[in-house]
């Protein structure tokens, strides 16, 4: 049988934060703290990052990785619709992230904030189709787990 080429994969990714939801859900949903947790890093330089935050709104964040990484040179460019915003509680888009114009996984995030005490418990719902063996369900989970670290040290800033 031919190795297929589409991936179909569901993960979830669930992290505790000690701070309220109202406060996880600012991270989201406040341009310049999101480009700070999910946009900036090491590895790339940011061309673009733009955040209309409301219900059939559009993030957009296209980067250039830096020399060094498995991929200097190429960029990759994501981009989300917001499908449903529930202050505090629930974010959901729909997505895609292309790799020098090469379309590499579609996907639907939903990000749930569960009040815990004085805390919140996120949990992060990934259902994605990988085209061509390009990325992968376990590299794009690593991925959210470093964010997640990275919103992290944003909540604690």
């Amino acid at each position: 049988m031919e190795q297929p080429k589409v991936v179909h994969s569901t993960f979830v990714v669930e992290r505790n934060f000690p701070k309220p939801p109202q406060t996880v859900f600012a991270a989201f949903s406040d341009p310049a703290k999101m480009r700070r947790w999910y946009g900036e890093g090491d590895g790339h330089h940011i061309e673009e990052f733009t955040s209309d935050f409301r219900v059939g709104g559009v993030q957009t964040l296209r980067y250039r990785l830096k020399e060094g990484t498995p991929v200097a040179g190429m960029t990759i460019n994501n981009e989300g619709r917001f499908q449903e915003i529930q202050p505090n509680e629930r974010i959901v888009t729909a997505s895609t992230m292309d790799l020098s114009g090469k379309r590499i996984v579609t996907s639907q995030v939903t990000i749930e904030l569960l009040p815990n005490g004085g805390g919140t418990d996120l949990i992060l719902t990934h259902q994605g189709a990988f085209f061509d063996g390009g990325l992968t369900p376990k590299m794009l989970e690593a991925g959210w787990q470093t964010l997640l670290e990275k919103l992290a040290q944003e909540l604690a800033r």
